[in-house]
């Protein structure tokens, strides 16, 4: 990482990165499935819905939001460092289903696996790395998230265009890679402490319900409206994400362009985009400027590609601008904001379950239109559902454009302070962002990382 850590040690980012691949292991899913569906539908012989349901069930859509609604309050009752050390020993079993699957159902259980795995693992991994992070620097460590989410589907799809000739077995071999890179991550991880404010909060409170953080959530009305701001800037821009991230070959077939190779091709250049804007974009400047200005940009960049590839006249010049200006927008966009505001807007005692239950809403949306999304595609055709789609990501921009909270800079123990008049510490609850509190919280920190 060329991100200047200043005075920090390299220890923090190392525990930034081995936990961000929780990301990467989830968009190399998705994208796994994506370019081998064709080849299972010949392979077993199944229908568009039997499609969707792979879709649907998988670490795209329900499996997803399944593993996070059980992995959020989980996370808050037992630790971060719990869920991220088992989680991949779930995947690992759903990936091996898969690369030797021999029946429908073998692999729908295989992809229902994975699903949860990634579901539970995703929201500790945001939540874990957004509280180890400096202060100063809690874009730039949580961007590292959305950079291991961005370069699973670039590895995936230059992958799935190497392991063509092959066929099916191709499409195998590219989910043992994944199985091999979840045994590494796993082993690296079992040395990492645990979440010092996590830890702060347990030995100041006790131990927590299972349901205590959801429940939470729902009676408190800063929880609420904190998860209408999110759902809204977050599931509404998914709902059109998850159907690019798993079914954008076919919509590229919609448009004329029905070699895989050009289609994967295109998805290369789409997530190479993502990647630089991540890198050079999010990470090194959602802490210096103005956050609601960088997620307009975005939000506006996104809403112009796909008006462009629906409604714009079919050639190459369409197909390239809308994957790089789609690419750019979702590398400074929905995503990485979510991660980073979630982690902001909720106390540490049920951070990782608001997670959780966002997580849910979003990737239950993403299912529901999972199902339908091929038969509509083939039916109606791509321009049919711009309105679909377009009203979508216009509603997640005004969200996330008027909205947006005044985080920048804070320390975690000091947002939560300000929102909800009292902060957990290790020694006890305190009653305001006392300057004393914050800065020693900080420093415990920052001697964690060291």
């Amino acid at each position: 990482m060329a991100v200047r850590i200043g005075a920090r040690n390299t220890t923090g980012w190392k525990a930034t990165v081995s936990v961000a691949m929780s990301n990467y292991i989830e968009s190399g899913s998705i994208i796994a499935i994506a370019t081998s569906l064709s080849l299972w539908q010949a392979e077993f012989r199944i229908g568009d819905l039997e499609v969707g349901l792979l879709a649907s069930l998988s670490a795209n859509a329900f499996g997803a939001a399944l593993g996070a609604v059980l992995g959020g309050p989980l996370c808050d009752r037992y630790g971060r460092k719990f869920i991220y050390t088992y989680d991949l020993l779930l995947y690992m079993l759903g990936i091996l289903l898969a690369v030797f699957a021999g029946s429908y159902g073998v692999l729908l259980v295989g992809f229902i696996l994975t699903g949860i795995a990634v579901g539970a693992g995703v929201p500790a991994s945001w939540t874990y790395i957004a509280e180890q992070a400096p202060a100063d620097k809690r874009a730039a460590h949580v961007g590292t998230a959305q950079l291991a989410w961005s370069i699973g589907p670039m590895v995936g799809f230059a992958l799935a265009i190497a392991a063509a000739p092959l066929g099916l077995l191709g499409s195998r071999l590219i989910f043992a890679h994944l199985f091999v890179v979840a045994a590494v991550v796993w082993w690296l991880r079992r040395g990492l402490p645990e979440s010092v404010i996590w830890k702060d909060e347990r030995a100041a409170t006790g131990t927590a319900t299972f349901l205590h953080g959801i429940t939470q959530l729902f009676s408190r009305r800063k929880n609420l409206t904190a998860m209408l701001f999110l759902f809204g800037v977050y599931a509404l821009w998914n709902t059109v994400a998850g159907q690019a991230g798993i079914f954008q070959p076919r919509v590229y077939a919609a448009t004329g362009v029905t070699s895989v190779t050009e289609q994967y091709g295109l998805q290369i250049l789409v997530w190479g985009c993502t990647v630089a804007a991540t890198y050079f974009g999010f990470m090194r400047y959602a802490d210096r400027v103005s956050r609601r200005v960088l997620f307009a940009i975005g939000a506006v960049l996104a809403i112009i590609a796909w008006a462009v590839l629906i409604y714009a006249p079919a050639n190459l010049g369409t197909l390239l601008f809308f994957a790089v200006a789609w690419g750019m927008s979702s590398g400074i966009g929905a995503q990485a904001f979510y991660g980073l505001w979630t982690s902001e807007l909720f106390a540490t005692r049920y951070r990782a379950s608001a997670q959780g239950v966002l997580f849910l809403g979003a990737r239950v949306m993403v299912g529901l239109l999972s199902i339908w999304f091929p038969l509509l595609l083939a039916d109606i055709g791509l321009r049919a559902l711009g309105g679909l789609i377009l009203g979508l990501l216009a509603l997640s921009f005004l969200v996330g454009t008027i909205w947006a909270p005044r985080t920048q800079g804070k320390t975690l123990e000091a947002i939560e302070a300000e929102r909800y008049g009292t902060v957990t510490t290790v020694t006890g609850t305190v009653r305001s962002a006392d300057e004393r509190t914050v800065h020693e919280a900080e420093r415990r920190r920052e001697q964690a990382g060291r």
